[in-house]
C-alpha cells in the first residue's frame, strides 16, 4: 500500500469512514493497523501543536491591539481636552473685546463693508469644501450661508447603541448628514430644511451622555456630541438657523442685550430661552465659574479613562472645597451636581478595578489592592471597599486550597498563613474602624465554615483512622494558635466546627477497636519472635513507653506473653497517644478517655477456652503484665500528651482485686543461652 500522505485528511472530500474502510483493507494484520494509527495520532498531535500555537500568536497579537487602542483613547481624550481649554481661551478673548453698549460705539462705513466682504469669501470658502468633500449630492449650494459643522455618532432610538459615525453640516436653511465610511471619505445620506427641524436637549443618563434630539420629517433620530461643551454649541448653532428663518418671514428682530446672550450659551437645558427674554431686560452682570472649574469635568474623565486616580481625586477635592467657599457663581448648583455624579462615578471605577484585582496569588491580589483601598479609604468609602477586598480574598484564599488539595500540601498551613495575611492587610488598611472590623469577623466565621467542611470532606470522612484524624488536627490546632499574634483568637470556634464530626469518629473508632479485640483467639502459648534481631526491635519498642521486657523473655527468642498481648500493647499506646492528642481540645477529653478505658477492659476480660489444657499461671501473668505495666505507661502518656490529669483510667486498678492472686508456677528447666 503506498504511504498515505497527510493532505488526505485536509481535502474536502475526505470521510474518516471511508479512509478507515480503506486502511483495514489495505493493511495486512494488526500490526500495520498499529503502525497507522500511531502516525495518524502523530499528524493529530502535530496539528493539535500548531493549532495551540497559532492561537497563542493570535492572543498576543490581541493584547497588543488592546493596548494600542487603550493608548489611542487616551490621546484622544487628551486632544479633546487640548482643544476645550483652546476654545474656552478663544471664548475669553473674543468676552474681553466686546464693548457692552454698540449704540456707544460710533459707526464706521468703510468697517462694516470690509466685514460683509470677509464673510462672503469665508462662506464661499466654506461651500467649495463643502461640495468637494461630499459624495453623493446633488442640492444647490447658491444663496446659502454656512454656519456650523461637526462630526457626531448617530445612537439607535430604542436601547442608544451606536449606529454609525456621522458628519453634520448647517447652513441658514438646511441640515445635511453625511456618514463617515472607511477611509474617511462623506457620504451624503439625507438633506432636512431647518425650519422643519425641532432640537430636543437629552439629559444625561447611565448609559448615553451629551446627546441631542433632532426632530425630523422622517423621524426621530438621536446624536451623541463628544463634549457637554459641544452639544451646547450644536443647540445653539439650530437656534441661530431656526430664528434666521423667523427674521427672513417677520423681518430683523431686535438684538438683545450682551449679559442675556451669554447667559443663553450657559443655559442650554430649554430651546427657548433666548425667545422669552425681553429686549429691554436689565444689564445685571452674571458671575461666572472660573475657566479651571468649567473645563473640569471633562478633565475629571479624561482622567479616570486614562486611570489617574490620584490626580483625579485630587482635582475632585480641590473642586468641592473651591464650592464649598463659593457657590454664588451661575450654574453652581449644576457644576455641584455633576461633581456629585463624577465622584460617584470614580467609586463605582475604584471599586471594579478592586474586584478585577483577583490572582491565583493572594500576596499578588492584596498588593495590587492597595492603590484602590487607599483611595476609596481617603473618599469615606471604607465599607464598600473592604466587602470587595474580602470577596478577592475569599477567591484566592479557596483557590490556594484547591491548589494544596491537588498537591497533597498542608492546607491547614496554608489556610491560617493567608487568613494571618489578610488580617493584618485589613488591620492597615482600614484600622479600628467598627463597621470594618465587624465585616472581618463575619467574614472571618463564613471562611472557618468554609475550611472546616473542606477539611471533614476530603480528611475527616468516615472510616478515617484515628491516628490519621489526631494527625490531621493535631495539623490544625498548630497554625490556628498562631493567628493569636495578630490578635485573632478562632480556636474555640474552630474546636467548635469540627466536635461533631470528631465525636463520632471517636465513636466509630471505639466499636471497631473493642470489637477487633473481642474477636482475638488466642492460643495462651509465650510469644516466639523467630529471631534474635525481632527480638531487639520488640524490646527497643517498648523501652520507649517506660517498658522493660527483659525479665519476660525465656530461651533466645520467646517473651513470656501471649502474641495477643504483645500486639495489644502495640495498638493499645498507639490509641492512647491519639486520643491524647484528640483530648487537648477539653470538650473531647471524656469520649477520649472511655474509649482507652473501654479497649483495655476488652482486652483486660479475655477469657481461655476452659475445653483447652491452659497454664492458669501464665493467663494470670499477661493480665498482671496489663495492670502492673501498660496501665501506668498509658496513664502517663496521656497525660504528658494531652496536658490534662486522666479521671477514669485509674479507675482501672481496681480490677487487681477482683482477679486474686495467681498460683505459684511449677519449677522447670529451661536451656538459656546469652542473647543479649
Amino acid at each position: 500500500m503506498p504511504e498515505s500522505s497527510n493532505t488526505i485528511f485536509d481535502g474536502k472530500n475526505f470521510r474518516a469512514d471511508d479512509h478507515v474502510r480503506e486502511l483495514v483493507q489495505e493493511c495486512v494484520g494488526g500490526p500495520e493497523l498499529l503502525q497507522r494509527k500511531a502516525k495518524i495520532q502523530t499528524y493529530s498531535d502535530q496539528t493539535s501543536t500548531a493549532l495551540k500555537k497559532h492561537v497563542y500568536e493570535n492572543y498576543m497579537k490581541f493584547i497588543d491591539t488592546a493596548k494600542e487602542i487603550s493608548h489611542l483613547e487616551s490621546e484622544m481624550y487628551q486632544l479633546s481636552h487640548i482643544l476645550i481649554e483652546q476654545r474656552n481661551l478663544l471664548s475669553t478673548l473674543r468676552e474681553s473685546n466686546i464693548v457692552d453698549d454698540v449704540r456707544n460705539v460710533p459707526v464706521d462705513t468703510e468697517e462694516p463693508q470690509m466685514k460683509s466682504l470677509g464673510e462672503e469669501t469665508h462662506n464661499h470658502n466654506a461651500i467649495t469644501a463643502i461640495r468637494d468633500s461630499l459624495s453623493g449630492y446633488s442640492g444647490i449650494f447658491e444663496n446659502k450661508t454656512f454656519i456650523h459643522e461637526g462630526g457626531l455618532i448617530e445612537l439607535d432610538a430604542n436601547d442608544y447603541r451606536p449606529i454609525c459615525r456621522t458628519y453634520l453640516f448647517l447652513l441658514n436653511d438646511t441640515l445635511i448628514v453625511a456618514k463617515v465610511k472607511h477611509d474617511k471619505k462623506l457620504e451624503f445620506l439625507a438633506e432636512y430644511e431647518s425650519k422643519k427641524l425641532a432640537v430636543i436637549n437629552i439629559r444625561d443618563l447611565d448609559g448615553v451622555r451629551n446627546a441631542i434630539n433632532i426632530i425630523t420629517p422622517d423621524g426621530s433620530r438621536i446624536f451623541q456630541c463628544i463634549s457637554p461643551s459641544a452639544k451646547a454649541e450644536w443647540i445653539e448653532k439650530f437656534e441661530v438657523s431656526m430664528k434666521g428663518h423667523q427674521r427672513h418671514r417677520k423681518g430683523p428682530a431686535p438684538q438683545p442685550p450682551i449679559a442675556v446672550r451669554q447667559k443663553s450659551l450657559v443655559d442650554t437645558v430649554s430651546l427657548s430661552s433666548d425667545a422669552t427674554l425681553s429686549p429691554t431686560a436689565e444689564h445685571t452682570p452674571l458671575i461666572f465659574a472660573p475657566d479651571w472649574l468649567s473645563s473640569a469635568p471633562e478633565e475629571i474623565q479624561a482622567l479616570i479613562a486614562q486611570r489617574h486616580f490620584e490626580d483625579t481625586l485630587a482635582l475632585l477635592q480641590k473642586c468641592e472645597d473651591y464650592l464649598q467657599r463659593d457657590s454664588t457663581f451661575h450654574g453652581a448648583a449644576e457644576m455641584r451636581e455633576k461633581m456629585k455624579n463624577l465622584k460617584v462615578s470614580l467609586v463605582n471605577v475604584l471599586l471594579l478595578e478592586l474586584s478585577a484585582s483577583q490572582s491565583r496569588s493572594l500576596h499578588a491580589a492584596l498588593r495590587s489592592a492597595r492603590r484602590p483601598l487607599k483611595l476609596l479609604a481617603e473618599m469615606k468609602k471604607s465599607r464598600e471597599a473592604c466587602g470587595a477586598l474580602l470577596g478577592v480574598c475569599t477567591t484566592a484564599i479557596r483557590t490556594a486550597q484547591r491548589q494544596a488539595r491537588r498537591n497533597n500540601l498542608g492546607v491547614a498551613e496554608i489556610f491560617f498563613c493567608d487568613l494571618a495575611q489578610v488580617v493584618a492587610e485589613f488591620v492597615g488598611a482600614f484600622g479600628p474602624q467598627a463597621a470594618c472590623t465587624a465585616s472581618l469577623v463575619v467574614w472571618c466565621h463564613q471562611e472557618l465554615q468554609y475550611f472546616a467542611s473542606q477539611l471533614i470532606k476530603h480528611y475527616l470522612g468516615k472510616g478515617t483512622d484515628l491516628e490519621v484524624v489526631a494527625n490531621c488536627v493535631e495539623l490544625v490546632r498548630v497554625p490556628c494558635a498562631r493567628l493569636n499574634d495578630v490578635g485573632l483568637d478562632v480556636g474555640y470556634h474552630m474546636e467548635g466546627l469540627l466536635r461533631p464530626t470528631l465525636e463520632g469518629l471517636l465513636a466509630e473508632a471505639r466499636e471497631r477497636l473493642i470489637g477487633a479485640t473481642q474477636r482475638v483467639e488466642d492460643n495462651w502459648q509465650p510469644y516466639n519472635l523467630r529471631s534474635k534481631q525481632a527480638l531487639k526491635s520488640t524490646m527497643k519498642e517498648f523501652e520507649v513507653f517506660g517498658i522493660n521486657l527483659k525479665p519476660l523473655i525465656t530461651g533466645d527468642t520467646f517473651i513470656n506473653l501471649t502474641q495477643s498481648t504483645v500486639n495489644f500493647c502495640r495498638q493499645f499506646f498507639v490509641t492512647t497517644l491519639s486520643c491524647a492528642t484528640l483530648a487537648k481540645y477539653e470538650t473531647l477529653k471524656f469520649d477520649a478517655e472511655i474509649l482507652v478505658k473501654e479497649l483495655f477492659v476488652a482486652q483486660f476480660n479475655l477469657k481461655a477456652d476452659p475445653s483447652t489444657a491452659i497454664d492458669l499461671n501464665f493467663v494470670s501473668r499477661n493480665k498482671q503484665f496489663l495492670l502492673e505495666k501498660v496501665l501506668p505507661a498509658g496513664i502517663s502518656l496521656f497525660e504528658s500528651t494531652s496536658g490534662r490529669a486522666c479521671e477514669l483510667l485509674p479507675e482501672l486498678k481496681n480490677l487487681t482485686t477482683k482477679t486474686g492472686q495467681p498460683p505459684k508456677p511449677k519449677p522447670r528447666s529451661i536451656y538459656q543461652t546469652e542473647v543479649l
